[in-house]
């Protein structure tokens, strides 16, 4: 699968996923948020998995696979800074009952500073602009301080969205939700590294191993963490069809147990298979991509969660 048709399969998850999260929550769920959001939340966790990518190949090859990131970190990273620019001045249109195409620099500006949702997306912004001028300047090596201020960075932007929404109240909800995004970039933001930059059957072999370990601390993290945020928000288990809200969440559960029952299949098949070279890269290539293509729709789900009212 070529990257045209990779990016067309993904746009058409999101967009499918989105329309869906539209009539589970009508009318308390936007489906052009949802879509934001999730182009910026998709962004944000491939730019921290390229920031970490390198770290699964052996050493002597890291700064090989660094520097295939290089191109696709400052893409990535630019695109994650436009969306969320683009989120701020979404979100400041409906807090004064405008468009965003007519809401003014000031009308954003005080929504930045006197809300804290506000207050939230700017920080997210200021995160994804930093990343993109640390990764621009050409430094950000595996183990560089460079490197390492950037994942750091990255990791700010992304934990940063749980100070928004129905957990913004709840510390324990905060910090649950937090450590669920993180553990969800690194597990979906590491693959669609691999996928970007992984282009050899040799590579897929050294690399695929120790993603593997990795996501599946990320899972195991992302499980607990999901249920107790869960368990904050909703008031009953009828929640999970009497309201849009848990409707959406019913409907992300159910995409995230098949993405783990595919995720427990391909480290049954694909890795034993990729590790003892048996996998060409075309087929390592087109398990990842189906496996993203889940990922986005997850995704998506959980980001029209963030802004269903």
């Amino acid at each position: 699968m070529n990257g045209l048709r990779a990016a067309t399969l993904g746009a058409l998850c999101v967009g499918v996923a989105a329309a869906v999260a539209w009539g589970l929550a009508y009318p308390q769920n936007s489906a052009a948020a949802s879509v934001v959001r999730a182009v910026s939340d998709g962004a944000a966790m491939t730019v921290l998995g390229l920031l970490v990518v390198p770290a699964f190949d052996a050493e002597r090859y890291r700064g090989q696979l660094a520097d295939r990131a290089a191109h696709p970190l400052i893409a990535v990273s630019a695109v994650w800074a436009i969306s969320e620019l683009v989120r701020l001045l979404i979100g400041a249109a409906e807090a004064a009952g405008s468009s965003a195409g007519r809401v003014g620099v000031r009308t954003t500006w005080v929504f930045a500073v006197d809300t804290a949702v506000g207050r939230a997306g700017l920080v997210c912004l200021a995160a994804a602009v930093c990343v993109v001028a640390l990764v621009s300047s050409g430094n950000a090596r595996p183990a560089s301080t460079t490197c390492v201020v950037a994942i750091g960075t990255a990791a700010i932007g992304i934990a940063a969205r749980s100070l928004i929404g129905h957990l913004s109240e709840s510390t324990l909800g905060g910090v649950a939700v937090a450590v669920h995004a993180l553990a969800a970039a690194l597990w979906c933001g590491s693959l669609a590294a691999l996928a970007l930059t992984v282009t050899h059957r040799g590579q897929w072999a050294r690399v695929l191993p120790r993603f593997s370990q990795t996501s599946l601390v990320s899972v195991v993290v992302l499980l607990v963490f999901g249920l107790a945020a869960a368990t904050v928000t909703l008031n009953s288990p009828t929640d999970l069809y009497g309201t849009g809200y848990g409707r959406v969440l019913a409907a992300k559960v159910l995409v995230t147990s098949v993405l783990l029952g595919l995720a427990a299949r391909n480290r049954s098949v694909w890795l034993p298979a990729a590790r003892s070279h048996r996998a060409t890269s075309h087929v390592s290539r087109t398990r990842s991509h189906v496996e993203l293509a889940i990922m986005a729709i997850a995704l998506t789900l959980a980001a029209a969660l963030a802004v269903t009212g």
